[in-house]
């Protein structure tokens, strides 16, 4: 008896599993999605990302540089307080940065390397057309989409005096 009981008991579960399952849409059902590809990446290859980036300052020319950021990308500048959200804004910034024709250095840096996003961050120095030295602090966030590594977010700032 206590065997027709729990066998009752089980059919009832089931069944009333099925009924909720029924009721949900069809991707609640289905196999999880294949997973994201993450392509693959070298901290020599995310090293050569800010050379890309510093290669476009060389070329003088505003939109060369913002190419390297993806559209929805955040530029919190070297030397401006306005935080700079469109192309359009990215491109303006660097048409007067460019105008002093700097030239980066990386003096030093840290490489964490994720699944389709890379964070280069450290300090670097900014050499002008006037022989000036800026000394400023980085980090760049980048993301590959679309087939390409591009700038998501990248955050510079003067070294504070000690």
């Amino acid at each position: 008896m206590m065997r027709f009981v729990l066998a009752g008991a089980l059919a009832l579960s089931v069944l009333s599993l099925q009924t909720a399952v029924a009721g949900q849409p069809a991707a609640a059902t289905q196999p999880a999605a294949a997973a994201t590809r993450c392509e693959p990446i070298t901290e020599a290859e995310v090293a050569g990302l800010f050379d890309r980036w510093n290669a476009s300052l060389a070329t003088l020319k505003a939109e060369a540089v913002a190419a390297n950021y993806a559209e929805d990308a955040i530029l919190l500048p070297t030397l401006s307080n306005t935080p700079r959200l469109t192309q359009e804004q990215r491109v303006e910034y660097f048409k007067h940065f460019l105008e002093q024709r700097p030239q980066g250095a990386v003096d030093s840096r840290v490489i964490w390397i994720g699944c389709n996003t890379v964070t280069d961050a450290g300090t670097y120095t900014f050499t002008l057309a006037d022989g000036s030295k800026v000394p400023a602090r980085y980090t760049y966030t980048y993301e590959f989409a679309d087939g390409a590594w591009l700038i998501a977010s990248h955050h510079s700032s003067i070294m504070p005096e000690k």
